[in-house]
């Protein structure tokens, strides 16, 4: 039997580690690794991309929707360039993602070669480990401990590998004679993550002293419901989630007070003013603007990293681990509260914010509004749908219009924020959880950035729906533009597609609507037929996502953008005054 290679025991490592997907796209400058994955590929899945942008954001979804380890791979140069928008979506959503790329013959770097990109250098900021292979004994103990640390970070690993050495017999390579064989370890041990006993005690205490309790649940608690739903119900304490703890708790539980920041609700905005404590139960949510001023409340934070306790508000207590085992640890110390007003004025809200969505979602209105495709779309979604959205004012109309329920699950580029993850995240649901529905809902401007991903819809047969909003706009830069700075609306509009036309050239079936009167049959037609479908949805242009309470500076830059010769401001003025005129109706 022939020599295994270095490509091989790199394989094999990522087997070990339990690596049954990569996704990535072929290249010269990784040709041995490629011939390695075809001789294992009764094993582990390569899902090939049309761009590596996506494959980076696939991993990062892989890893969001399984809890595993994401690995993408790109060839040397270009491609691992290409790489690097979608691995900062997972360092900044704490993703394990596994890089793997090529470099040029070792003896010819840093000689102007072709594709001379040292990567490891350049990835230095996205890393929480990153590694330069020295030869085929070099293999195992990089990549063994590249898969160990992304795990327990959750962040991105990069392994790269000059081309000549990925072929190279490992018997070939001359070992040292401290690198003993085999000494290294697949095992995974993990921490306890519990909180210490004193600092539990504190934390009880804080909480058991306060009147009015709001819980914000980040993707640190989306493994935590049942732990969450029982301190709210102890202490009468609406729960408040950031984008990316949408699935912390069904929308329709009692305790829910919906979203926060501009494409959040009413009531949670509200709680989070007038609370006097707050539990942070494992978020980092950035928009520092929407916490409670310093001061007002009395805060306590879990978090599974210390460096980011108190990262965003003052805390009064720390409780450093997994946010389930801290908060099984503090609900036999939590009084009942009897007093629910606090409660129930956030739930009170919460009936007139449902009613307002409903009323938004059920207009008849021609241009058809985007709130009623997100509405009708969340009709007709299965209790255990996986929903991936884009970053925009997309991500409004589908943060405030689906309503987690069941095992239902949401993602997006949550600190990134990046454009263009939509798809991608939607097709590695669609690897990792066959036989689930699995919807995009994107925006025109970001679809159009890895439009390409459709062929790999189509190539490996996926049940993936794209719901594409038309608006013929980046429609968040348009509003940031009049909303934030008071500037006219510039460069924002966009060269009409035709979605519907393209998605067949792909290969995709495909429909169309402009008609809120039939945008359900549609999409009820759409989701019920087999394999990739996209859904182009023409809406009006000029419906603006509303922030759930607007400010004075808002309305007054607003107005000075009409005023200043924003194009379509005649529109645009009526269509708000519309908006405006019907909530206060």
């Amino acid at each position: 039997m022939a020599s295994p290679t270095a490509s091989d025991v790199l394989v094999e490592t990522l087997l070990d580690w339990g690596v049954d997907t990569v996704f990535g796209l072929p290249g010269d400058g990784i040709n041995g690794i490629i011939e390695a994955l075809r001789t294992h590929q009764d094993r582990i899945k390569f899902i090939q991309v049309r761009h590596e942008e996506a494959a980076a954001f696939n991993a990062c979804a892989y890893a969001k929707w399984t809890g595993r380890l994401g690995v993408c791979i790109a060839t040397s140069g270009p491609g691992g360039i290409h790489l690097l928008n979608g691995l900062y979506d997972a360092k900044l959503d704490g993703q394990p993602v596994l890089a793997i790329t090529g470099l040029q013959f070792h003896d010819l770097l840093h000689t102007f070669t072709q594709q001379d990109v040292e990567l490891d250098k350049l990835f230095m900021d996205v890393c929480v480990y990153n590694s330069r292979i020295m030869g085929p004994q070099h293999v195992e103990n990089v990549v063994e401990l590249a898969c160990r640390t992304a795990l327990a970070y959750r962040g991105v690993a990069h392994v790269t590998v000059p081309v000549d050495m990925q072929s190279q017999p490992v018997s070939a390579g001359k070992r040292s004679e401290r690198n003993v064989p085999h000494h290294v370890s697949d095992l995974m041990a993990r921490s306890a993550q519990a909180p210490s006993d004193d600092q539990v005690g504190r934390a009880a205490a804080i909480l058991n002293a306060g009147k009015k309790t709001a819980i914000l649940a980040g993707r640190g608690a989306l493994d935590a419901r049942d732990q969450v739903l029982a301190v709210a119900e102890r202490l009468g304490a609406p729960v408040i989630k950031p984008l990316l703890g949408k699935g912390v708790i069904p929308d329709d539980s009692p305790f829910s007070a919906g979203g926060i920041g501009l494409l959040g609700t009413k009531p949670a905005q509200e709680a989070l003013e007038t609370c006097d404590t707050l539990l942070i139960a494992g978020s980092s949510f950035p928009y520092i603007e929407f916490y409670p001023k310093p001061g007002q409340a009395q805060a306590v934070q879990i978090e599974l990293d210390p460096m980011r306790m108190g990262l965003r508000y003052p805390v009064a207590a720390g409780l450093v681990g997994d946010t389930g085992k801290a908060l099984q640890a503090l609900l036999p110390r939590l009084d009942y509260r009897e007093d629910r007003s606090f409660l129930e004025t956030a739930q009170s809200g919460m009936k007139e914010w449902s009613q307002l969505m409903a009323e938004r979602g059920t207009r008849s209105d021609k241009p058809m509004k985007p709130d009623v495709v997100a509405y009708e779309l969340n009709r007709l979604l299965s209790d255990d749908a996986i929903v991936s959205t884009d970053s925009g004012t997309i991500t409004t109309w589908i943060a405030r219009h689906l309503v987690m329920r069941g095992n239902m699950m949401f993602s997006c580029s949550g600190n990134l924020a990046t454009m263009a993850c939509g798809l991608p995240y939607a097709i590695a649901a669609a690897v990792a959880q066959p036989g689930r529905q699995v919807v995009a809902f994107v925006g025109d401007g970001g679809l159009t950035m890895l439009m390409g991903e459709l062929a790999t819809c189509v190539k490996y047969d996926l049940d993936v729906k794209i719901v594409v909003i038309k608006n013929n706009a980046l429609g968040q830069i348009k509003w940031e533009q009049m909303v934030f700075l008071g500037n006219p609306e510039y460069v924002c509009d966009l060269q009409p597609i035709d979605f519907a036309a393209v998605a067949r050239g792909f290969g995709v079936k495909a429909f169309s609507v402009d008609d809120p009167a039939r945008c359900g049959e549609v999409l009820r037609e759409a989701l019920s037929t087999r394999g990739p479908v996209l859904i182009e949805a023409v809406v009006d242009p000029h419906e603006p996502p509303m922030p759930p309470k607007a400010t004075m500076k808002q309305v007054k830059n607003f107005a000075e953008s009409l005023a200043r010769g924003t194009p379509a401001r005649g529109k645009i003025a009526w269509t708000v005054a519309s908006d405006i005129v019907r909530e206060i109706t």
